[in-house]
């Protein structure tokens, strides 16, 4: 049929190009053609709920669940499931530990030898700890108290404490003040004992920084140590045996 002597005078009337989506008759007429393409229906508030609805179902329900909720859901899950829902309990986890250590940590605080098993031993799972053992006499030794007061805020996931070294150990001599232990587990991972494994009277912040990075106690974002023209004996110090006391006071050592 010929759409022109079919409609002479709506095609004169619609000479103008036309929205076809527009809904008038003329656009009806060219659809019934097959000259514009069936017009769009808008989706309704329903529909676009239903999609939003089947999008959120194709979310692994895992992503959504509680440790509690992950434990009660392991018989309904197949081997390649199971193997995610490890993954991501595992990830929670470590979430979880993460939160906990922020919420503990993130000062440096005061102990005395009682409190030496709680806080060092017995500190937790992969909890990392310094120590400070001190004299208030020493200036080097409050100098590295400030410094280790920064870094525990900086740090939060990684326990810092300090100690009167008389408190803790009887008869300890000045000359190996400071002394910093630090420890993981309850085992040592490192010691440096006296002013120059200390980093010397000029110790500057970011050197103890990176000193304490490279034992790893703290995840530090400096990229190289700040001080390279010295030599590193504070990590060449880093001994993973465990320090033995000798009853000779001219031998700084300590044990619990």
């Amino acid at each position: 049929m010929n759409l022109q002597r079919a409609f002479p005078v709506q095609q004169e009337r619609h000479s103008s190009p036309e929205d076809p989506n527009e809904d008038t008759e003329w656009n009806d007429i060219l659809r019934d053609f097959g000259i514009l393409p069936p017009k769009e229906e808008p989706k309704d508030d329903l529909e676009e709920m239903a999609l939003q609805m089947q999008k959120e179902a194709a979310v692994k329900p895992y992503e959504r669940m509680t440790l509690k909720d992950l434990k009660e859901a392991e018989d309904d899950l197949d081997e390649e499931d199971e193997r995610a829902i490890e993954q991501y309990r595992q990830q929670r986890i470590q979430e979880l530990k993460s939160l906990q250590r922020r919420q503990t940590f993130g000062e440096l605080t005061e102990i005395i030898s009682d409190q030496y098993v709680k806080e060092v031993t017995n500190a937790g799972e992969d909890v990392w700890v310094v120590l400070h053992l001190y004299s208030s006499s020493i200036p080097v030794c409050m100098q590295l108290n400030h410094h280790l007061s920064l870094l525990a805020r900086k740090f939060p996931e990684t326990k810092f404490l300090m100690a009167i070294a008389t408190n803790c150990i009887k008869n300890y001599p000045d000359k190996c003040l400071p002394t910093l232990f630090v420890y993981k587990n309850g085992q040592i991972k490192g010691q440096f004992i006296g002013i120059v494994e200390c980093g010397g009277t000029n110790l500057k912040l970011e050197e103890l920084e990176w000193t304490l990075s490279e034992v790893g106690a703290i995840k530090s974002d400096l990229e190289e140590n700040p001080k390279k023209e010295i030599i590193d004996m504070m990590t060449s110090s880093i001994r993973n045996s465990s320090i033995h006391l000798e009853d000779d006071d001219s031998h700084c050592s300590f044990q619990h």
